[in-house]
């Protein structure tokens, strides 16, 4: 049978293009279920969107290339269609939309909107090969045990990155990418943990579970949300949040009072009562245990009465700027998503379409394009494949 277009990857990008690509579309995946990223997302929630998504909140070697797919297609567009499903919601914090009941209900939705369109799926099929044809594309197939070679005109990578492997992420859109001779960028894990040496986990083990607000900061960008203490390292949005801009080498700073002035507060209570020991003094501004070690780290003990303030300047740099020098992270097997991918240069930002290729297009994660933790990625994958079935919708009528 001939299609006019077959998508390869049934995710969030996928499932979107395949309900606004037009008649005759084939989308296909290696799972035995659709959508099985969007149903571990946000804790079985799923963080759909953000109402604050715009082009500054995404990673890419060229920043400008989003802005025409996340203009034509914005959140209040999934959000409207959310509401038409009848899908109760609620905002977290920082604009993050997530499911009142289940992330399923978000599957559910793509796949009513996918039949709708006449949208074929086909689950537990891989694909061996994609091939240019006179007419357009030969696409093998095997499923069962069988193979087949479907034609069609239009062919839609939407497989996604390497992130979590153990949810069937593989680097097949990569590999796609490079037999056609699309450049890629460089892949990296983002927003994922990040893991310290035991030169400084010997010190942060014991503080293993303990939870605070931070600033966070690497290289020239900040996030201003929760810190998590690990048994490999640091956690928490604030650190997945900033590790999409750290490298290997770079130190991670650390604020943990952002919205405190401390030394008026370390002031007040040396007058309030001085004879206080200077880390309990600090366990009453910050989780107790981590007062006590930033105390060691600044290397000041005894009564707080005792400090000069030339030493309270020492002891708020301390609190205000920890500067730690992460070894590495936890890597793809628990990054969320996947920095990185094809250059953008290659494709058209309207369409998503390979520039030198007519009718191979790429949406979604494997494209250089990388949000912010908090439903951005998500929207990337609504916008991009909603660009790029309108854009096939539009070539085939």
């Amino acid at each position: 049978m001939r299609y006019e277009t077959i998508i390869l990857g049934a995710g969030a990008a996928g499932m979107m293009c395949a309900a606004h690509a037009g008649p005759r579309v084939l989308l296909v995946d290696h799972a035995k279920a659709p959508g099985e990223k969007i149903r571990i997302s946000g804790g079985g929630r799923c963080n759909f969107t953000n109402m604050y998504a715009a082009p500054e909140n995404f990673l890419s070697q060229n920043p400008h290339f989003c802005k025409s797919a996340l203009s034509r297609y914005t959140q209040w567009d999934f959000i409207d269609l959310v509401a038409q499903h009848g899908i109760a919601y609620h905002e977290k914090t920082l604009g993050q939309l997530f499911c009142d009941h289940s992330a399923k209900d978000i599957i559910a939705l793509l796949l009513a909107e996918m039949e709708k369109a006449g949208a074929e799926l086909r689950l537990r099929t891989s694909v061996l090969s994609v091939a240019k044809t006179e007419r357009g594309f030969a696409v093998e197939v095997e499923q069962d045990g069988k193979r087949e070679v479907l034609d069609c005109a239009n062919v839609v990578i939407a497989t996604g990155g390497k992130s979590i492997p153990k949810m069937g992420a593989t680097g097949f859109g990569y590999q796609i990418a490079k037999q056609f001779d699309l450049p890629l960028i460089e892949t990296r894990p983002a927003l994922v943990p990040l893991t310290f040496g035991e030169d400084i986990m010997t010190d942060l083990k014991p503080l293993a579970g303990l939870s605070a607000p931070a600033r966070v900061s690497c290289n020239g960008t900040s996030f201003d949300e929760g810190l998590l203490m690990t048994h490999r390292g640091l956690s928490g949005p604030s650190i997945l949040q900033v590790s999409s801009y750290w490298r290997e080498g770079d130190p991670v700073s650390v604020n943990l009072a952002p919205e405190l002035d401390l030394k008026s507060a370390l002031k007040t209570k040396r007058q309030e009562n001085g004879r206080r020991q200077v880390g309990t003094v600090l366990g009453d501004l910050l989780p107790a245990r981590l007062a006590q070690h930033l105390a060691g780290v600044a290397g000041l003990s005894g009564n707080i009465a005792d400090l000069a303030d030339t030493a309270l300047d020492h002891l708020v740099a301390t609190v205000t700027g920890w500067s730690l020098k992460p070894n590495g992270s936890e890597g793809y097997r628990t990054a969320e998503v996947t920095l990185g991918g094809v250059n953008t240069d290659a494709l058209s930002s309207k369409t998503m379409e390979a520039k030198e290729i007519p009718g191979l297009y790429f949406i979604g994660e494997v494209v250089d394009v990388t949000g912010w933790l908090g439903g951005y990625n998500f929207q990337w994958a609504w916008s991009s494949g909603w660009a790029a079935g309108q854009a096939i919708q539009r070539r085939d009528a």
